[in-house]
């Protein structure tokens, strides 16, 4: 009898140290991502940085800042679908733009996402804030009733629990929606014009009565608080929990609250950016207090470049660039619009205060994500992702060598090394030249740019280097056919994609 009781004493510490190991070596994982915030709009990622943003600089600090970060489109929609699925956002049914409020669901519920591999690792997963990739709102002839579940929301793409809006925070309708449950149905109608706020409009449509525009940073981060809190104690037992924060600032609405509002001296939007940076503060607090701050990743990005609506003009009079030097801001397929902050810290496991050069895009989270958790690869899910994980523990680069990026009209820009083809005769969104403007002033249908001679996508080198234009468009013919830019069997694209300007006709290989 001693010797079986001695046995199972045996057993029991075995399981409890295993039990323990596979806790510390699975963190908990907080992936926040801002909304318009450009690369030049906090200080880890631009010097010249007029912004005042503290507490991520101390993010900065404690971890790891990429210099060559990038997201997979240059607007909000497609990244967030790149973001979850490490896939490219083109090769889905969104070919362009973005999806508005009432659109139905983008990630059918067999797509792999993040919620879905972390939810596989033992994690309990939850998506807080703006979800922008469709649900499927219940309908009477054109008309949503509020008053019936939504269906087809976070929780079939792999989330235990998520409290969202549905769109920008600028797109009606305005209610929250918990677990597919809407927390107060509209009571009235709101929206504010440019005219009447160039800087806080947002269209008009059905409000909730707990929805209050200007609250809406803080009550996110209200609730993002709570749920860790709420799971801290399963945390240190070794169930952790996996965080997705999607904010909706420094979108438009921008509605800075005192005392943020006229503390950066510049405008608004770089107010909006201040209060954003402390509320960023307020969570790591949270996570020190809870005891969690040692065995949790924590990662911070933006879905693209800063926006148009953020007063370049006035904010460069005062010395501030949100593109940082770069080419183009949000929606374009210049260096502007898709190159963004990312900064990830986890106490013990990245070096501290380290920067690197590394090309990495947000389609690598979902890798990076697998490995950490000790998962086996799978053919489907992160395909076009690589690990960062190497990176992280002080690699100079990952097994990514090309990206391909995306604007808003859909046009598509492939880089590989220092070399950099876009497929358009100008920005493919916003800024000048737009296209169509580009095509009347006769600009070639493509543009080649050296990163390393020309940041700042100014020279034009397509007729001076044809083989190297050749090249690039063999490549990016071959990652689109093969449904994947990582090794492994060729996997199908949900449409047809066409990528070649016209009049450009594809070279033989």
């Amino acid at each position: 009898m001693r010797r079986l009781l001695q046995l199972w004493t045996s057993v029991a510490w075995c399981l409890v140290a295993a039990s323990s190991l596979w806790s510390a070596e699975r963190p908990n994982v907080i992936l926040v991502m801002a909304d318009d915030l450009g690369i030049g709009d906090i200080t880890p990622t631009n010097p010249q940085c007029r912004i005042r943003t503290p507490r991520l600089e101390q993010l900065a600090r404690e971890g790891m800042t990429f210099l060559d970060a990038h997201t997979p489109s240059s607007v909000c929609t497609p990244t967030r679908y790149g973001l979850l699925t490490g896939r490219y956002n083109w090769r889905s049914r969104l070919a362009h733009g973005v999806l508005s409020g009432r659109s139905e669901h983008l990630i059918p519920a067999d797509r792999p996402t993040l919620g879905h591999l972390m939810h596989r690792a033992g994690y309990h997963t939850a998506m807080i804030g703006k979800w922008h990739l469709g649900w499927d709102w219940h309908k009477e002839n054109g008309k949503i009733d509020f008053t019936r579940p939504v269906r087809n929301g976070p929780d079939i793409n792999g989330f235990d629990y998520y409290y969202a809006h549905c769109g920008s925070l600028d797109m009606p309708p305005y209610v929250w929606v918990d677990t597919g449950r809407i927390t107060a149905p509209p009571d009235r109608e709101e929206g504010v014009t440019r005219k009447e706020d160039p800087y806080g409009w947002y269209r008009r449509g059905p409000i909730g009565a707990d929805f209050h525009i200007p609250k809406v940073l803080p009550h996110l981060f209200d609730k993002a608080m709570a749920y860790v809190q709420a799971r801290a104690d399963a945390a240190k037992k070794g169930k952790p929990f996996f965080l997705y924060l999607a904010l909706p600032a420094p979108h438009t609405p921008i509605v800075p609250l005192p005392p943020f509002r006229g503390a950066s001296g510049l405008n608004p939007y770089a107010d909006f950016v201040m209060q954003v940076d402390h509320h960023m503060g307020q969570l790591l607090d949270t996570l020190k207090d809870a005891g969690l701050e040692e065995n949790t990743l924590v990662i911070f990005t933006s879905d693209n470049g800063c926006s148009p609506v953020a007063n370049f003009e006035l904010l460069k009079s005062k010395g501030h660039d949100p593109s940082a030097g770069f080419r183009g801001h949000k929606a374009d397929i210049y260096e502007g619009g898709h190159r963004v902050p990312l900064i990830v810290r986890w106490p013990g496991k990245i070096r501290p205060g380290s920067k690197t050069k590394a090309l990495a895009c947000l389609t690598d989270i979902y890798p990076t994500l697998r490995e950490i958790t000790g998962q086996p690869r799978e053919e489907v899910g992160g395909e076009d992702g690589f690990s960062l994980w190497a990176v992280l523990k002080g690699a100079p680069t990952s097994k990514r060598t090309t990206l391909v990026s995306h604007s808003i009209e859909g046009r598509f820009a492939i880089r590989q090394g220092p070399w950099k083809l876009c497929l358009c005769p100008g920005s493919g969104g916003w800024s000048a030249p737009r296209d169509k403007e580009a095509l009347k002033k006769g600009m070639p249908p493509m543009q080649l740019f050296h990163l390393g001679d020309d940041p700042g996508e100014r020279r034009n080198l397509v007729d001076e280097h044809p083989e190297k234009v050749r090249e690039l468009l063999l490549l990016l013919d071959q990652q689109v056919r093969w449904g994947r830019c990582t090794p492994g069997k060729p996997l199908k694209n949900d449409r047809k994609i066409e990528f070649l300007p016209k009049g450009v006709a594809l070279p033989r290989s």
